[in-house]
């Protein structure tokens, strides 16, 4: 039965089966339907045999065409979601304004249709593919659906009859079991077969899997159908197993178990390990199984340790007890298609077919809750796969491109989350998959210590493969459901914890203090990236959910576990209270937990803080590693890590780097603020002073020992110490600031460092707490701050090409009130932005005029309130720790003892200024406590800074060398004033001693004692007054006592007067003048002041000593510089300085001499350059030019033997050619009707005229009628520069040797000028020659024109002479090669014999004529502005004309042919050729003038000169009369015929234009054919005004070049004139006006002619050539006129361009190309590196720059919006000329924002291409390899 009905017509079986079917007893026909499908789709045949799906495509269809059953059903779609699926590089929408989720996105179409005007959009390339989320209100908001999804189309579509789709779910299930057991067969264990041939089974599968996908996009009525066969369980039972009978199925269904027992995420093997482990496995065993692999490292040390009781602490953690499916770990089950189906995606590594397939179904709603279930269950297989991937990049992204579609919608993520145990198993699966790549942490304790971290080199996190894992985490957590769920469930968090803890303290450092490290690991990179992927990101997450009071329990659940989590991790790195020396990590994830959560806690939960902080010992402990982070930084910088290489320093520009700092250095700051503001005040700053290595220095005496720091590291750790300590005591950003004001504070602090783009401050500030997207309610937008503190700096343009973008610059009231150095220092990655910022702040003061003498200092800002919680913070700078070391400073500096230095005076004076601004509340008990014996006590009374500062100490006792100064000799009592002697013995014992460490170990032991007896009564031990000495210190210390009797404020007075140098600044009486405001800006002595004011003003005991100190204020002892060692370092530093000062000198003298030097090397107008450009007069003997040489820089003429050249650049050009006759530009098509014509341009036009010729009229004299070069044509260039010619080859061999130079090619003849670096490629000699100061030569003669007529014919009758052999004519010839080898050969052979003289001799004058015309565009088309134009300047005319003129001298003209003769004689008789010569009517008038000029014997005379202008005008003008006689009407045609025929015997008659117009019409009308019938009628009728002004622009082109060469022959001065008088000032220029002639009447075109023989009778001559012939009038309709070059109109929004071209098919290869690219001279699409167009190994871009610009090509990128520039065989990126709302450009469209065309920009490009400039201007070149 079946084998029949296979064998028949395929349409009518499927018919004849769906009305079998449709009975109500269907048997019969399912029966005979298996049989067929059973024999149809057996998977024992080859699966790329397409008979099968044709077979389904026609049973489904039941009998239809497939194509119609598509449409029928696609009428019920009942979808209201688009769901369209889209892979990567995709360009896809992403609307802020109107997520919820932030990966919502939209197609193109859904986005267009939809309404988001002033929305925060941006359009993006998807990286790993996406779907389109139109319609879907849990991700999106309703307002921003497009018009389809918002009216729910879907939602009234009418229901799908019954037997529509009977046959697809009869025959669906087949066919997918089909493909599954295709599947099962070609799947094969990785190690069992050599590198898998999974890719070959997937491409047999490609069009069975293409055919369910197109299935899915049939639409909803479809998708219900597939919906209910891939979720049936019966059906799945029914078909999986396989018919017992078959053994292919059989084998199949073995392999598919086989594979489905090593699913679990424990293999089977290591279950039974694990099982011997845990003997007592209850009924969890799946899951504690599981878990006890997590923990295998940890139970495995716990065995090493006997005594190791702390890990036991760990508690074995079982998954949350709720979980009602322990089998997280185990081996999956299927139960249906859908399951197996995503089981094989999984093991194939997720085909791109299958996760297209498996998306499109997503819009139907029980597929998406069932797809979402399947796909967590197999959420750890997934991950298991993707760890042993190969291609795990490819494999990330489409895991990601499905898991983003399901867990960003709330409802469904936390449906799985209750149901399914999400977290559980991404926690799980998190610790499983970090488990891989664990090592022993070496921090602290080496050898004991119990911790692991991960292994920043493994694989795993190198190259981010936890990436989807962690990505998906973060999503889940972003809804506040299943945040909370996570936050409630304790087992969870604590796991959570243990998995923090991995990356605690890893990618330790260790400072290499012997040599440098041979390898520098890169794993930082890694390490960087984890931490904020993995741990700080879910932190942030989970801390949104954590803002308001109700949520107080979750903060208190975390901090209690962190502290748990961060107290194992210290026992288990054996910590005690001293870090390890000489180590550093960067990774405190735990420590930043907990900062992060406190600081929650305090801003928005209203918790106290002291609730959440641990004992005293506790915070000690948590304190030190931060502490050593910020120590560490100090000593990066100060070149004591240089051993370990430069990847140190890069860990300390990323700990600060805007995208690390919020989750690193700021929560560590803000931990060292808590602890503190909690701890005693002089514990810490002794601390800190410790860590910094300072210690030692620290001492009164001038000299001391250190026994960690070297000399030079000294200055910069004690600048870090101070200023760490100033940070600490004045950031607020989580102590109390609002985030408006935190926004405020980051933006000013990025502002003052450099001017910034829009889209870098974006990118600077750091994303939280400040989310940038999307409005918090209630905060401040990023572009409302951003408006009020900067201004906007539009882009300008720089002359010298440089793009400029829009700049923010900071407002000048924000310099003046909210500049903060302390934030700028903080925010810095690299050093030199501090002195930037602060450079630019000192601008600012002397502009605005607040400061104008000196360096300013960095400003003092005050600072927020702190929140009441960390008040304790200001007990930091009310302690008598830091208040000694203030006063030892301050006395040292004073001194000048070695490594002092300004910045430390500036740190110094902050902190007592923020002191004095932050007073403490004191309480009266402490001070009875004071018990003597603290060495402190003895210093100070008290702890008040306010009353500390006027407290005189009188004797120190200092532990210094015996070497030092201060050692006395003799033991004489110091002299005696009778109260001191008796005081002296006194003095010596109550001298202060003062040491940081012993007070510090003191304390220390105090806090520690007190938290162990809890006693009320301070126990303290009396070791106090010993010394702690470091181990190895040199022991010949000994003790001295200095006397020093001075107060902190006396020895500011006095820095006050070594400041101003000045003896006594400050008059007793300063205080009261002061006027209070002028303080804010200014340097030392400024804050100087400052203090004072503000001490005096606080308490009147200061302000009685600061006026007594005044008073009697002496001038500074000088310290004594008795030691040699004291004034060997003070000479030291000073010498440094001096070094430097001069340095600097040498260098500004050296810029200034450069900035002279080029000065006058640039200024060509220089008179020998001048007259360089005029051709001298060989009669008469005069002195000659002289040239230097910019090489060996003599000076000296060029003679024959050692000729001089011009640096010249040859380039061929198409500019002229792409002229067009209208003023109005071409729009650049974005839409199908629009199109670009290329015939209407003047290359196209010149071509079609020559081919009419050459039809027509003889080779050679065709050759000679015309110009060529509008396309290809060679231009010349010159930067004015001389060299000798051989002075040029050495250095051509030299730039050959060195190999350095990128950017051009010595080989091909490039180089740079050396003098002025601009490029170039050839050197034109200059020709020896005299100055042309010769009256004779320019007198105008009185010969009459007849006479130089007959002059002008004999000296062409001269032969030319071959020069002789010279080096001068062997560079002429070489450089004539040259210009030849600029073009391509297509550009130059025009006859119909290619290489003929004639070509040749056409080739040679089209270059001037090129040069010519292109100087006439860039004086902007016309004469009027006179000599005012930098192309003069730089203008090699003279020396160019000169080289053609000896290359074409050689070619004589036929004297037969002379066209001379014609133009100025009657001639009789036609000479009788095979084709005619070209009739005079029809030759180019320009052409002819520079042939004369050329072939003349040089130098030529100016009068026979302005004799071939005059006959040529003749000429010009009798072709502008028959072109415009052509234009009229027949009847005006007979009309002024007539009326001029009246005329013709007056006696001007041969200078009137009607008279001549009438013979001209008369002679041409002779014949019918010239005025051909068909002229289309003008509409305006001609009056003598538009006739006149008619025939004065058609000579005009002619007028102005004559001019041209005249000015660049004779070195005439061009005048300039107002547009409408051209015509007459050119005429009068050229003599062809007498200067009597000029009145202000008009004058008439007429008048200009000088006939030599009777006019009528030359014409009627010229007239009977054209009559001769016929089909020739559409070249006596000529016009030359062309409007100026540009290039295409483009419109104003660069998505007008996008959307239509980067979809567009490619014209030659049809595909659709991946860097499409678009020409913006002629419009045409061009692929850029497409290999598809590729033609000889040369790309398209290139093919169409050689076809389109003769090798200048300028394209605009479609997918980039920049603009490239190919020239030759090098190319540069130009940037872009679309820029965004805040000017900038967006290359790449990496942000994706709408852009709008910058015409300014525009208009350069424009500019650059029109003047051939783009080798001078843009300076990245490279080579492109025909590649582009």
């Amino acid at each position: 039965m079946a084998a029949s009905l296979v064998r028949r017509d395929k349409k009518s079986t499927a018919a004849h089966l769906k009305a079998d079917l449709n009975w109500t007893d269907n048997s019969s026909g399912v029966r005979q339907l298996q049989e067929l499908l059973d024999s149809v789709l057996n998977p024992e045949k080859p699966a790329a045999d397409t008979e099968a799906l044709d077979w389904c495509k026609c049973l489904i269809a039941g009998g239809e065409g497939f194509e119609e059953f598509c449409k029928t059903v696609r009428s019920y779609d009942n979808a209201t979601l688009c769901g369209l699926v889209w892979t990567a590089n995709f360009v896809a929408y992403r609307c802020r304004t109107c997520g919820i989720s932030p990966c919502m996105s939209l197609c193109a179409e859904c986005f267009n249709n939809g309404d988001h005007t002033g929305h925060d959009f941006n359009m993006f390339r998807s990286q790993a593919g996406g779907a389109c989320d139109c319609g879907d209100s849990n991700v999106m908001r309703e307002t921003g659906f497009c018009n389809r999804h918002r009216l729910r189309t879907g939602e009234n579509v009418p229901s799908v009859p019954r037997d529509l789709l009977l046959m697809s779910e009869m025959v669906l299930p087949r066919f997918i079991i089909c493909i599954i057991q295709y599947l099962r067969d070609g799947y094969t264990e990785p190690d069992t077969s050599t590198e898998r041939d999974l890719q070959k089974v997937l491409q047999q599968l490609e069009p069975q899997i293409s055919f369910l996908e197109e299935l899915t996009k049939m639409g909803g009525a479809m998708r219900t159908v597939l919906t209910k066969i891939l979720t049936n369980q019966q059906i799945f039972k029914d078909l999986s197993v396989g018919q017992e009978e078959n053994v292919y199925a059989k084998n199949n269904y073995e392999k598919y178990l086989s594979a489905l027992k090593n699913s679990g995420l424990v293999s089977v093997e290591e279950k039974a390990q694990s099982g011997a482990a845990e003997p007592t496995r209850g009924a969890e065993a799946g899951a504690g199984a599981g878990i006890v692999v997590i923990l295998l490292p940890i139970v495995f040390l716990k065995e090493d340790q006997d005594g190791g009781q702390s890990v036991g602490q760990r508690k074995r953690v079982k998954l949350s007890s709720t979980a009602k499916d322990p089998s997280i770990m185990d081996s999956l089950k299927h139960k249906c298609f859908l399951e197996e189906l995503l089981f094989w995606t999984i093991k194939y590594e997720f085909p791109q077919k299958m996760v297209t397939f498996l998306l499109n179904m997503l819009p139907d709603q029980d597929y998406k809750i069932t797809f979402t279930k399947t796909f967590v269950q197999h959420y750890a297989f997934i991950m298991k796969t993707l760890m042993k991937s190969q291609e795990s990049d490819t494999m990330s992204n489409r895991i990601v491109h499905i898991s983003v579609q399901l867990f960003s919608n709330e409802e469904l993520a936390r449906h799985v989350t209750e149901e399914c145990q999400l977290l559980d198993i991404m926690v799980t699966v998190l610790l499983y998959m970090m488990e891989s790549c664990l090592i022993k942490s070496e921090l602290q304790d080496e050898e004991n210590s119990r911790h692991v971290v991960v292994n920043c080199s493994e694989p795993l996190l190198k190259n981010n493969t936890y990436w989807p894992l962690v990505s998906d985490f973060i999503n889940i957590l972003s809804h506040q459901s299943v945040a909370k769920k996570f936050l409630e469930d304790h087992s969870l968090l604590m796991l959570w914890m243990s998995f923090v803890s991995f990356f605690q303290g890893m990618n330790l450092n260790k400072r290499e203090l012997s040599e440098h490290v041979e390898f520098e690991s890169q794993t930082y990179y890694a390490a960087f990236a984890a931490e904020l992927e993995a741990c700080a990101q879910p932190m942030w997450g989970l801390l949104t959910h954590c803002k308001v009071k109700e949520t107080q329990e979750y903060t208190k659940t975390v901090v209690r576990y962190c502290l748990e989590t961060l107290q194992i991790w210290f026992d288990a790195i054996g910590f005690v209270d001293e870090p390890a020396p000489n180590q550093v990590t960067f990774h405190l994830p735990l420590h930043r937990y907990y900062a992060m959560f406190l600081s929650k806690a305090v801003k928005c939960q209203g918790l106290d803080l002291d609730s959440l902080l641990p004992h005293q010992e506790m915070l000690m402990k948590i304190m030190v590693h931060p502490l050593q982070i910020q120590a560490s930084l100090s000593e990066i910088h100060s070149n004591m890590w240089v051993r370990n290489g430069l990847q140190i320093k890069g860990q300390a520009m990323t700990y600060v780097q805007s995208h690390f700092c919020n989750s690193m250095i700021d929560p560590d700051i803000f931990l060292l603020q808590v602890c503190a503001s909690r701890l005693d005040p002089d514990y810490f700053i002794s601390s800190v002073f410790e860590r910094f290595k300072v210690v030692d220095l620290l001492t009164m005496a001038s000299v001391h020992q250190n026994a960690v720091l070297d000399g030079e590291q000294e200055r910069p750790m004690l600048e870090g110490a101070l200023t760490f300590l100033v940070i600490l005591s004045s950031l607020r950003i989580h102590l109390g600031m609002a985030d408006d004001e935190i926004l405020r504070a980051e933006m000013v602090s990025q502002l003052c460092m450099n001017d910034r783009t829009h889209s870098s401050l974006l990118d600077l500030i750091p994303e939280n707490p400040n989310p940038k997207s999307g409005i918090v309610p209630g905060s401040c937008s990023f572009e409302e701050m951003l408006s009020a503190v900067a201004d906007f700096k539009a882009p300008v343009f720089e002359p010298g090409g440089s793009m400029q973008q829009g700049m923010y610059t900071p407002k000048e009231e924000v310099w003046e009130k909210e500049f903060d150095p302390i934030m700028v220092v903080l925010r810095t990655v690299y050093r030199r932005d501090v002195q930037s910022a602060m450079d630019r702040y000192s601008a600012f003061l002397k502009q605005s005029g607040m400061h104008t003498t000196g360096n300013p200092w960095p400003p003092y800002k005050e600072r927020t309130p702190l929140h009441p919680c960390y008040k304790g913070l200001d007990r930091l700078l009310h302690c008598k720790t830091l208040h000694i070391v203030i006063f030892t400073l301050l006395y040292k500096i004073w001194l000048d003892h070695s490594n002092m230095s300004e910045h430390v005076l500036c740190m110094v004076l902050y902190l007592i200024e923020l002191g004095l601004d932050n007073q403490v509340q004191e309480d009266k008990e402490d001070e009875v406590r004071c018990i003597l014996e603290h060495c402190h006590d003895s210093w100070f009374p008290g702890t008040n800074l306010l009353s500390n500062l006027h407290h005189v100490i009188n004797y120190v006792r200092v532990r210094v060398p015996e070497t030092a100064p201060e050692v006395k000799r003799e033991k004489d009592p110091p002299p005696s004033t009778s109260a001191e002697a008796s005081n002296f013995g006194q003095n010596v014992r109550e001298a202060q001693v003062f040491s940081l460490v012993a007070e510090r170990r003191r304390k220390f032991q105090e806090i520690i004692n007190r938290s162990s007896t809890e006693a009320s009564q301070v126990v303290r031990p009396k070791s106090s007054s010993t010394r702690w000495v470091p181990p190895g210190t040199p022991p010949q210390l000994v003790t001295e006592i200095l006397e020093i009797r001075e107060s902190m404020l006396s020895l500011l007075i006095k820095l006050h007067q070594k400041l101003s140098a000045k003896q006594n600044s400050l008059s007793a009486t300063w205080l009261e003048d002061m006027e209070t405001n002028s303080h804010a800006h200014g340097d030392g002595i400024t804050a100087i002041e400052r203090i004072l004011t503000k001490a005096a003003t606080r308490s009147r005991q200061s302000k009685r000593s600061i006026q007594e100190i005044c008073g009697k204020v002496s001038p500074p002892v000088a310290p004594k510089k008795n030691s040699p060692t004291d004034k060997k370092t003070m000479d030291k530093d000073e010498r440094r300085q001096r070094a430097r000062e001069r340095q600097q000198k040498l260098l500004a003298e050296f810029a200034s001499r450069q900035k002279s030097f080029m000065e006058t090397a640039m200024d060509v107008e220089s008179p020998d350059a001048e007259a360089a450009m005029d051709l001298g007069a060989s009669e008469v003997m005069e002195s000659e030019v002289l040239y230097d040489c910019v090489i060996c820089g003599q000076s000296g003429p060029s003679t024959e033997d050692r000729p001089t050249g011009l640096v010249v650049l040859l380039q061929a050009s198409s500019v002229l050619g792409h002229r067009c006759k209208s003023d109005e530009t071409k729009k650049l098509p974005t839409t199908d009707d629009e199109h670009i014509y290329p015939a209407d341009t003047c290359g196209a036009a010149h071509d079609v005229r020559l081919a009419l010729m050459q039809r027509f009229f003889k080779d050679s004299s065709c050759l000679q009628s015309v110009s060529i070069g509008w396309e290809g044509g060679v231009y010349v260039q010159t930067c004015g520069h001389t060299l000798h010619i051989d002075c040029h080859k050495s250095y051509m061999v030299s730039l050959r040797n060195d190999q350095m130079l990128q950017g051009f090619s010595v080989d091909k003849g490039e180089f740079t000028c050396p003098l002025c670096r601009q490029f170039a490629n050839s050197v034109l000699p200059c020709r020896p020659g005299r100055s042309t100061e010769v009256v004779s030569w320019h007198m105008p003669t009185n010969k009459k024109t007849a006479v130089l007529v007959k002059e002008v014919e004999d000296l062409q009758e001269q032969l030319g002479l071959f020069p002789t052999e010279s080096n001068l004519s062997k560079e002429m010839e070489s450089v004539i090669k040259d210009i030849k080898n600029t073009t391509q050969r297509k550009y130059m052979d025009y006859g119909k014999n290619p290489g003929s003289p004639d070509n040749d001799f056409l080739f040679m004058y089209s270059v001037a004529r090129t040069n010519l015309e292109l100087e006439l565009v860039h004086r902007g088309g016309n004469l009027c502005s006179g000599g005012a134009s930098a192309a003069a300047k730089r203008s090699c005319l003279n020396q160019l004309f000169h080289v053609l003129a000896m290359h074409m001298r050689l070619y004589s003209i036929d004297s037969a042919y002379n066209p001379w003769t014609r133009l100025t004689q009657w001639v009789t008789g036609c000479l009788d050729d095979e084709r005619p010569e070209v009739p005079m009517l029809f030759r180019d008038c320009p052409s002819l003038l520079i042939i004369f000029v050329l072939t003349m014997p040089q130098p030529l005379r100016k009068e026979h000169f302005i004799c071939l202008v005059r006959m040529l005008y003749n000429l010009q003008y009798t072709q502008a009369l028959a072109s415009l006689s052509a234009k009229f009407s027949p009847e005006e045609r007979q009309a002024w015929s007539t009326s001029g025929a009246l005329k013709k015997n007056a006696f001007d008659a041969e200078k009137s234009y009607d008279a001549l117009l009438s013979h001209v019409i008369g002679e041409l009308s002779k014949v019918k054919t010239v005025y051909d019938v068909n002229t289309e009628v003008p509409s305006s009728v001609w009056s003598p005004h538009s006739i006149e002004y008619s025939l004065q622009q058609f000579c005009l082109p002619y007028l102005r070049l004559s001019c041209l060469l005249q000015h660049h022959l004779y070195g005439d001065k061009l005048s300039g004139c107002p547009e409408v008088e051209e015509f007459s000032g050119l005429a009068g220029c050229l003599g062809l006006l007498a200067p009597a002639l000029q009145p202000s009447n008009p004058i008439y075109s007429a008048s200009c002619l000088d006939w030599t023989v009777n006019a009528f009778d030359l014409m009627t001559q010229w007239c009977s050539e054209v009559t001769g012939l016929s089909d020739t009038q559409t070249l006596l309709v000529q016009d030359p006129r062309w409007a100026s070059p540009h290039l295409l109109h483009l419109p104003d929004h660069y998505n007008i361009i996008f959307q239509y071209y980067h979809k567009k098919a490619c014209t030659a290869c049809k595909k659709v190309p991946k860097d499409p690219a678009l020409c913006l001279v002629c419009g045409t699409f061009v692929c850029l590196k497409g290999l598809c167009c590729k033609q000889q190994g040369i790309c398209e871009c290139v093919l169409h720059s050689q076809h389109c610009g003769a090798a200048t090509g300028i394209f605009l990128l479609i997918n980039a919006s920049v603009i490239i520039i190919i020239r030759g065989h090098r190319f540069c990126l130009w940037g872009s000329v679309y820029l965004d709302a805040h000017g900038e450009e967006d290359r790449d469209l990496r942000r994706g924002k709408p852009l709008f065309l910058c015409v300014e920009r525009y208009r350069v490009l424009q500019q650059q291409w029109v003047s051939h400039t783009f080798d001078h201007i843009n300076k990245r070149w490279g080579p492109h390899y025909n590649g582009l």
